[in-house]
């Protein structure tokens, strides 16, 4: 296991410890302790990952803060428009093109399709990574156990492609998605199944700004069905492209995060990571 993933590991067990036990401020040394490191060690693996202390870091994530953060989101991405630049036109974020069919129209339309995949280590994990000469089509988080049943799932889902194993050759979307240089941000084109709706939520979530978040009602006014919050939690759940179609960027209205299929903790470590990332 790559030094990168048990990071991520120890940062994530770190953060859903703080956040059960934020009232109690715990400690450096006791934060530390839980994930079985030095208090030394664990500062600064905490530092290089994100660039502020684990409890700054958690402010982020506190239910007042992000409650402020989704009214704060509509009137980002609406300045952005006005200004004719996409809201993701940010540092530290990319710009990404939807080429979006039904099922049945790619069927006829991809036989003999080649997709190259690979799996590597990310910020928040072991990821899995699918891309066409067209685009990415699969992103997902994997444990180590589960690499066998997602590829299973995957090839389903393809099984009119031709799918070849070059991590050599993925590595370096990855790079891109992850860790995009200040200075060139290049657009990226995704490749996605599912209906219009669908298709016009994951647009929709596009244009959540790095190290903002919305709520599903947000989302559905968004797209002018402002009575479609439940049916956008559906499209959201079935994102096939996650952190490049920031779902995790979607929380309840309340402030509270809401459920997320990678886990609570990843949704909180990826977000806060923004955030701390933005305000840098």
């Amino acid at each position: 296991m790559s030094a990168d993933i048990v990071n991520y590991q120890r940062i994530e067990k770190a953060i859903g410890y703080l956040t059960d036990n934020f009232k109690a401020q715990p400690d450096l040394n006791e934060i530390a302790r839980k994930v079985h490191v030095s208090p030394f060690h664990f500062q600064r693996i905490f530092m290089d990952w994100v660039g502020i202390s684990p409890k700054k870091f958690l402010q982020y994530l506190t239910i007042d803060f992000l409650r402020c953060k989704i009214n704060e989101t509509a009137n980002v991405v609406e300045a952005a428009e006005i200004a004719g630049l996409s809201s993701q036109s940010r540092v530290y974020d990319l710009f990404v093109n939807i080429e979006g069919v039904t099922p049945d129209q790619f069927k006829k339309a991809g036989a003999g399709l080649e997709i190259f995949y690979g799996y590597h280590p990310s910020p928040f994990g072991m990821c899995f990574i699918g891309v066409t000469e067209r685009g990415i089509c699969s992103l997902l988080f994997v444990d180590e156990e589960q690499k066998r049943t997602e590829y299973e799932r995957f090839s389903e889902q393809w099984h009119f492609a031709k799918l070849t194993h070059k991590p050599d050759f993925t590595q370096s979307y990855v790079k891109k998605i992850f860790r995009p240089a200040r200075h060139n941000m290049e657009k990226l084109n995704v490749l996605v199944q599912g209906t219009s709706f669908q298709i016009k939520v994951w647009e929709a979530l596009v244009k959540i700004p790095f190290g903002s978040v919305a709520s599903f009602q947000h989302i559905a006014q968004t797209i002018n069905l402002p009575g479609s919050a439940r049916a956008v939690g559906t499209a959201v759940a079935n994102n096939p492209l996650l952190y490049l179609i920031p779902c995790h960027r979607i929380i309840c209205k309340d402030g509270t995060m809401g459920n997320y299929h990678w886990g609570k903790a990843r949704k909180k470590t990826m977000i806060g990571w923004e955030m701390a990332t933005n305000s840098q």
